[in-house]
């Protein structure tokens, strides 16, 4: 017994007429016959009784036709399902988000890729560093990293979107919120937010490398993991933060934010994803967040 079979007898059954059957499948009416009654010798019962008129079911017949019906409309189905993977229409990709991309990037990226791709089921992991999120990648936990690099690992590709400016996110109280810009050496001897160093976040590296070429010698007050935590101690009044531009999406009464000056202060953006990984539905993803830079 093959498809063919079932395609037959459903045919048959609808039509309740061989020749009308026959002509809805295009073919001739004897084989169409021989067929239907090889089915019902491998299955060992009637489904139809035959008079010079017309064709009737049988109760057994009833009951196949409801089977066949079904079986038929789930390999369809599972036809239909298999080319929308393969066009990458459908899915589950789970996407982290370092913590500037979280608020300023995610809303609108979240609405894009829902609309471009409405078969796909993406999650949205926020505030994420990029150590945690290389993991995460590595492990399966996310699929697609939004992520500051540099990332050096061979396991990943990544994909360079943009370079953000960076600000000084400041107590609105603070003596340089009255400045219409800073400079990294007018940071010197002021109490600073960072992000943190046991966690190995690529903007603690930035922020250090930035204050130490302009002979400035970093002040820590606070080492912190989310950059929400971070803007909420700046509005406290707790210091101020070298943070990328993106982050001023975050808006906190008691925070203003200053431009930086100088062609170096600047943060890349990139989104990165396994080597190994090729599905339709994660590389369109991808495509789609490159084509929005």
């Amino acid at each position: 017994m093959d498809l063919r079979h079932l395609r037959y007898f459903v045919a048959v059954a609808e039509e309740r007429h061989f020749g009308r059957a026959a002509e809805r499948l295009h073919m001739a009416q004897p084989p169409l016959s021989q067929q239907i009654r090889q089915l019902e010798a491998e299955l060992g019962v009637e489904l139809l009784r035959r008079t010079t008129r017309r064709v009737d079911l049988t109760e057994a017949g009833r009951a196949y036709l409801a089977r066949a019906r079904a079986i038929l409309a789930d390999v369809d189905e599972a036809g239909h399902h298999a080319r929308r993977v393969a066009a990458g229409t459908v899915g589950h990709l789970a996407i982290g988000c370092v913590g500037s991309a979280t608020y300023s990037l995610l809303p609108a990226l979240s609405r894009r890729l829902s609309e471009a791709l409405p078969g796909v089921d993406f999650s949205f992991r926020g505030e994420m560093l990029a150590p945690d999120q290389v993991e995460a990648l590595r492990t399966g936990a996310i699929d697609v990293a939004l992520l500051r690099p540099p990332s050096t690992d061979p396991s990943l590709t990544v994909h360079a979107l943009r370079r953000d400016r960076l600000v000084v996110a400041v107590p609105v109280d603070h003596p340089l919120a009255r400045r219409k810009r800073l400079r990294v050496a007018d940071l010197a001897g002021t109490d600073l937010i960072v992000h943190s160093a046991d966690r190995r976040s690529v903007m603690y590296d930035v922020v250090m490398a930035l204050l130490r070429g302009a002979g400035v010698e970093p002040h820590v007050r606070h080492e912190v993991g989310e950059t929400s935590t971070l803007v909420t101690l700046v509005a406290g009044g707790l210091g101020v933060a070298v943070v990328p531009e993106p982050v001023t999406a975050l808006a906190l009464d008691g925070v203003a934010y200053l431009p930086l000056t100088g062609s170096d202060a600047r943060v890349d953006l990139a989104v990165a994803h396994r080597a190994d990984r090729a599905e339709p539905h994660l590389e369109r993803t991808v495509g789609i967040i490159r084509a929005a830079f």
